[in-house]
Formats: structure tokens, sequence, C-alpha cells
């Protein structure tokens, strides 16, 4: 029997396994990440449908496929379909149509199917990771979320299936680090949602069985960073496709939800349907500026909205560096490149950095704990990397500690100490 933690992420996965000195308490850290990607534990949570050669691949190698001009189907952001009515909603290929549960399950049998060819053994129990809440507001759909996600886990062949919040696996890899008792705030930001847990952490308590008093709130929200590649596209490439343009009927504005949809990582391939290429030649003929809305037909008659959602991504992170980066705009038969600030990204995604502010507090309330009380925090989550993002937790805790995890490795780790203490087991 081995276990596994795995963090199937919006934007990456992750999949670690105990080792044999951890259980024998040799030291050497004990728990290790597996190489999904070649020689890299980090694998993207993409899933190409290979048109030409009638094949699947996912990860780096699926985004390439894409990017290179095979004629096929890039899924990316598949997790954001869980809690939601489209989990069992189905899209086209060029051989019929398949649920995104099922794309889904294609995606994880990959990811086990490879960890089970690095580790060399079979893998049969798994803690998943979760989000602290995977639907905002909706305590059904958070539960469907979760037995819909292990429904899936034992459909591709793991028997014991159990969860735990990311944030709290995040705080299991920060406590071995710790050489003294810490209360410490868990901040876990990840391409779909922001997840926050205060925690008391220390050498003595590592061992515990029963961690629950330790762990004094949890929170979050579904906000991460494709919530902010969507509304700095919608502030920046959108208008250029004819988001907000006028109509040739006084007083109308184009509709927003095509915008919106394309602007969206996990909607983009709603687009690419017949129904949705004649409501665009409508909107051509009906519009005051059709050069704009001609721009909009071409990304989408050659299935480039991943190719632009990729460019706004590359735009907000090159963003991080410096105070102003250059966005590529290609529709099929031209394209420009538009200058973008640090301060248009600001003022486009500032509700959302506020939102995720919000959450800490909320945090710090359920604790019961005050700002000063806190002594580190702990940042993990590729979208810990995005100032405003930053800014917005740390001003909220201006006294505590600031920890860099593992960007894309805390969560996997700390679910994989996780699944050691539930099912035992070594690599």
């Amino acid at each position: 029997m081995t276990a596994c933690g795995l963090d199937f992420g919006t934007s990456n996965t992750t999949l670690g396994v105990r080792t044999a000195s951890a259980a024998a308490g040799t030291g050497g850290g004990g728990y290790g990440l597996l190489a999904l990607d070649g020689a890299r534990t980090t694998l993207p949570s993409a899933v190409f449908f290979d048109f030409e050669a009638d094949a699947v691949t996912v990860g780096q190698a699926a985004i390439d496929a894409y990017a290179s001009g095979v004629e096929g189907r890039l899924m990316r952001s598949i997790k954001s379909m869980l809690g939601t009515d489209l989990i069992d909603a189905d899209t086209a290929l060029r051989k019929g149509r398949i649920t995104f549960r099922a794309v889904i399950a294609t995606f994880l049998a990959a990811v086990k199917e490879r960890a089970e060819t690095a580790l060399g053994s079979e893998l049969t129990d798994v803690v998943l990771g979760r989000p602290v809440h995977f639907v905002d507001g909706d305590p059904a759909g958070d539960a469907a979320a979760e037995e819909t996600l292990g429904e899936i886990a034992r459909s591709v062949g793991f028997r014991g299936i159990s969860f735990q919040y990311e944030p709290i696996a995040a705080a299991l890899d920060y406590e071995q680090q710790v050489e003294r008792e810490e209360l410490a705030l868990i901040a876990d930001i990840g391409g779909g949602t922001s997840d926050f847990s205060i925690v008391r952490i220390g050498p003595e308590r590592r061992g515990r069985a029963d961690r629950s008093a330790d762990i004094l709130a949890n929170d979050g929200i579904r906000v991460g960073g494709t919530d902010f590649d969507r509304d700095l596209s919608l502030a920046t490439a959108m208008p250029l496709l004819g988001h907000g343009s006028a109509m040739k009927r006084p007083g109308l504005l184009a509709p927003k939800h095509l915008f919106f949809d394309l602007a969206t990582w996990s909607k983009i391939n709603f687009l690419y349907t017949a129904k949705a290429m004649a409501d665009l030649e409508r909107l051509k003929r009906d519009s005051a500026t059709p050069d704009r809305i001609e721009r909009l037909i071409g990304v989408v008659e050659h299935r480039l909205g991943h190719a632009l959602a990729m460019a706004v991504e590359r735009t907000k992170i090159a963003l991080s560096d410096g105070p102003e980066a250059g966005l590529l705009l290609d529709w099929g038969g031209g394209g420009l490149t538009r200058p973008v600030s640090v301060d248009e990204l600001n003022e486009a995604t500032g509700i959302l950095a506020g939102r995720i502010g919000g959450r800490v507090r909320a945090c710090l309330a359920e604790a019961g704990t005050l700002p000063a009380e806190i002594d580190a925090v702990f940042l993990t989550g590729g979208s810990t990397l995005l100032p405003q993002v930053r800014a917005a937790i740390l001003a909220e805790l201006p006294g505590a500690r600031v920890v860099e995890g593992n960007i894309f490795g805390s969560v996997g780790t700390g679910l994989t100490i996780e699944a050691a203490r539930r099912f035992g087991g070594t690599a």
C-alpha cells in the first residue's frame, strides 16, 4: 500500500509520497514530490485533445502542442468546473463530445500513471487538497464539489480517499522548518482560489495525531490568478476586440458575455461553436465598429482564445517586475502590441485584491486573534508573486514576519505529510 498527497490545482498539480527515511525517523526530509513532467515536479493542469494524431496530452506538452498550431482542443483551469452545474456539461471534440468530469478524470489518471512510473509501484490511497470553499456562500455546492472530486479520484484507481484544506497542508509543510512555537497565518493564493488558515505550529506539535485544537480558523474565497487574468484582459485586450463598443442602434453596447467568456480560461471553448460564430457575425452587422468585431471573429475562428489568455497572463507576470509590459494581440489576420502599465493592472484588479485582504480580516475575526498576535505569514501559491496581492495580505498584518514557501510545492508536500499520518506506508 502506498499513499500520496495530491495537490490538483487550477493552474498546476503536484503529487508526493513519504519516503523510507521519514518512516524510520532518519531525517533527510522524508517527504518528496515526484517528477510528473520530465524532471519537473510541477505539472501544468492542462489537457490537449490532439485532433491530428487522435491522442491526448497533458501538462506542458499540452500547452506546447496548442501553441505550435496543432489542430485540437486545449482545456485549462478545469478544476474551476467543480461545484458548478457545468461539471457534467460536455464540449465538442473532433469525434464526439466529452464531459468536463471526464476531462478532469483524464488528467488525474495521467497524473497517477506518471507518478506510479516514477515511483515504481501502485498508488492506492490519496489525500486530496481542496480549497476552504470550492463555491462561495453555497454549502451544498461546496459539498457536491468535494464529492465529485472524490468520485473522480476513485474512478482513476484510488481506493482510500480523503481531503485536507490546502492552507492546512501548507502549514504542515511550514511546520517542518520551525524551531519554536508560532501562531502563523497561512496564505495560499493559487490560480482559482485564495485560502487562509490560522494555525499554531511548533516542533512539539508535529507528531500529535489530533491537530484540531491547533487550527483556529479557516477561510477562503473563489478568487485567484485566473480572475486577475480575466479582469486584466477585459480592461486591456477585450476593448480592442469590441468590448464596450457601440452598436448602430443608439444606446446599445456589444453584449458583455461574449467577452467575459473569451477572457475566462475555463469558458473559452464555449465560443468554439457554430452558434457562437453565427452570433458573432450578427454582432458584426449590427456594430458601429465592425472592424473590432472582425478581430474578435478572427480570434474565435482561428481558435486563438487560449493564446490570447496566455499573452495576458505573461503580461500580468511581467508587470510584477517592471512598470510596463507589451500585450501581444493576434487575431489570425493581423496583430498589434498594446503597452500595459502597472497602474492599469492595479486599477483593473484592485477590487479582487481588496477582496483577498478582506478574507484575511475575516480569518482573524473567526480566530478571535489580533493582527499583532500573528508571528508569521507563510506565503505559497503562484499568485502570491503578484505585488498587489502580497500588499493586500501584508497590509492586514504589518508586524508579522514574512516567510516564503515553496510557491508550487508547499501544499503538495503538506498533503503528503497528512497522507502518511492517515494511511501510513512508504515509497
